[in-house]
């Protein structure tokens, strides 16, 4: 019988102990880094020793709630390159050091979450025989990550033990090879708790990192062909990110600086939804949209571009949101209007999206996660 590679997870003498890593570049705000938290908390309170590896300074606080139990050991090494030669030694330095920390964390699997960083875990933890799942939490089509980590992917990605993605679509995007043992984990629904409903203030609410991929601009200019036609409602985009000084400057220029308001990154996770009247997703693409499960699950009506991937996993049109052709700004600004004029129509997506986020509540997507983390005992066993 062939030796298996992981076999040498096992070596050590408290074989019996699962001890979970997880690589991810940071524990700020983001879809992500809330399924980290949820995931490695889970594990956690499940006996498994978690230990969660990130790029950042070593000064940086999570954003969700990590379990104490739960070791974080942050290396530094973030930051914005100067030219390619010198991202590719930074790329290099991550990796060395990502190699000693996997090693002193001893572990007896690995999860790590996006393309770059799933890359240098594949490579740091080369020589450690022990499965190594990748997660992909984009769109592979549309996300743009650079032709040399698209040809590092490519090549490093059937070498993984497997690969989880967020939608069937993204999953069928990798070729065979890359994904010979894939699963299909969407993300739960995680609402803040406590929170209370302070609505009845005509908001219509945006939330995600302000990049290009959001489409913050794309709705802007949908909202400003309603705005005059609708003078009770406000526009109110949550997050943060690099487009803050374009949207601003687009915001202005459309004649809405006294209509749109951009306040930021919440002080708690998730508290947006206590004071969003309508919820709309403009997204270019996206891997999943978790802010938009968010919005269905706190009974708040939506309207999302029917962007590639995760909006239409979640709504059926016309009965728990309303969707649109992608970058359709005309068509956008027409569902707004709807949804925006119509109260008897607010009650009733509302209504019946709260009773449709109950397919991604937390402990049946957290149990698809251990059936994750069980393949990995299963096979090592086995051979």
């Amino acid at each position: 019988m062939a030796t298996s590679p992981y076999r040498g997870a096992y070596d050590h003498p408290d074989q019996k102990t699962t001890r979970t890593t997880i690589v991810v570049p940071a524990l700020g705000a983001g879809g992500t880094e809330h399924v980290v938290s949820l995931v490695a908390n889970h594990w956690s309170r499940q006996g498994h020793e978690v230990t969660i590896i990130t790029f950042e300074a070593p000064t940086s606080e999570a954003y969700y709630p990590i379990d104490p139990h739960i070791d974080i050991w942050r290396l530094g090494g973030a930051g914005r390159p100067r030219s390619n030669l010198h991202s590719g030694l930074m790329a290099f330095r991550r990796m060395r050091k990502l190699a000693a920390a996997l090693r002193a964390s001893r572990p007896t699997f690995i999860l790590s979450f996006l393309t770059r960083t799933n890359v240098l875990t594949l490579l740091a933890g080369w020589r450690l025989g022990v499965p190594i799942i990748v997660s992909e939490r984009n769109n592979p089509e549309l996300q743009p990550v650079g032709r040399g980590w698209k040809r590092m992917q490519r090549w490093l990605y059937p070498r993984a033990f497997g690969l989880v993605t967020m939608t069937r679509g993204a999953l069928e995007a990798f070729p065979p090879a890359m994904r010979k043992r894939g699963w299909v984990v969407p993300n739960a629904s995680d609402l803040p708790p406590g929170w209370n409903r302070r609505r009845e203030d005509n908001t219509l609410t945006a939330v995600g990192r302000l990049t290009h991929q959001k489409g913050f601009d794309l709705l802007l200019e949908a909202f400003a062909k309603i705005a005059p036609d609708l003078p009770e409602w406000h526009l109110r985009i949550w997050g943060e990110g690099e487009e803050r000084a374009n949207l601003e400057a687009q915001r202005n220029r459309l004649g809405l600086a006294d209509r749109v308001s951009m306040p930021g990154v919440t002080k708690r996770p998730g508290e947006w939804v206590e004071t969003a009247d309508v919820f709309v997703l403009s997204s270019r693409y996206e891997g999943w949209g978790i802010v938009l499960l968010e919005a269905m699950a706190a009974g708040i009506p939506t309207v999302s571009f029917r962007c590639q991937w995760g909006p239409e996993e979640m709504i059926s049109d016309g009965d728990d949101g309303i969707l649109v052709d992608r970058e359709d700004v005309d068509a956008l600004a027409a569902a707004l209007v709807r949804v925006l004029r119509d109260p008897l129509l607010r009650y009733h997506l509302g209504r019946t999206a709260e009773q449709s986020a109950r397919r991604f509540t937390q402990e049946r997507v957290l149990a698809e996660w251990d059936a994750v983390a069980a393949a990995t005992r299963v096979v090592l066993h086995s051979e």
